[in-house]
């Protein structure tokens, strides 16, 4: 009995690896993988996932928009807030008495400042 071995030659087979890759990657630049059958059955699918990527970038663009217009806001309260703290700042000083009467007198108004406090009338109701 005659014992037979056969040895698979390796480099054979990594040359049809090697091959098939070429070919792959070619039918992928050429665009003839798109005209495969395994392909075309997936043709839906692949819109689909291609659908999603849209959307996906699209919400990504509106959502850097929103924060965008939030953070201007911000800076808009910020500079509001500021300028109702010093309007606010600028009546306290000319409603004091003292201002007004200065005020009254600038502009040439008759008007004298009471000396004596005014006094409450109160009315009692007898049935």
């Amino acid at each position: 009995m005659e014992e037979r071995i056969e040895f698979i030659d390796q480099p054979e087979k990594s040359k049809k690896a090697r091959t098939a890759k070429k070919g792959l990657l070619k039918g992928i630049f050429d665009g003839s993988i798109l005209t495969r059958d395994e392909v075309a059955g997936q043709l839906p699918f692949l819109i689909f996932i291609a659908f999603l990527a849209i959307i996906y970038i699209g919400n990504r663009y509106h959502a850097e928009k929103i924060v965008r217009e939030e953070s201007k806001l911000q800076v808009e309260i910020r500079e509001l807030r500021a300028k109702s703290i010093s309007t606010a700042a600028e009546l306290m000083d000319i409603s004091r008495q003292s201002e007004v009467s200065r005020m009254i007198k600038e502009r040439g108004m008759d008007l004298k400042e009471a000396v004596k406090p005014p006094k409450k009338i109160s009315i009692d109701h007898k049935e």
